[in-house]
């Protein structure tokens, strides 16, 4: 899986590198949380403030990984990585000699 932050490389004619050489990915890029300040975040490489438009539709919600854009066909769910689900780690108990200890169930794995 490629990084979802890294520009998209732009294929134009061989040979010739410019400032245009790479190109923002379709979708969302990354998200911008301030201290005190609106959200925002990066959708078809542009900084779009929440309540704003990306094409016919406007950024309604913004998440920890994904935003919601709602527009005439409905509300669309825009995710940073997607495929991929963030999931809580119950932590197993291991006993070490003679102590409980709390392990998470990652850490018990063996490669």
């Amino acid at each position: 899986m490629s990084d979802p932050t890294r520009p998209a490389l732009n294929e134009g004619a061989p040979g010739t590198a410019s400032a245009n050489a790479f190109a923002p990915a379709a979708g969302l890029q990354t998200i911008i949380r301030r201290k005190g300040g609106e959200p925002a975040a990066i959708i078809n490489g542009e900084y779009v403030e929440l309540g704003g438009r990306v094409g016919e539709s406007r950024l309604t919600a913004i998440g920890e990984a994904s935003v919601v854009l709602s527009g005439p066909g409905g509300k669309e769910t825009l995710a940073l990585t997607p495929g991929i689900e963030k999931k809580q780690i119950k932590p197993t108990m291991v006993k070490h000699s003679g102590k409980a200890i709390k392990k998470s169930r990652a850490a018990t794995r063996k490669e």
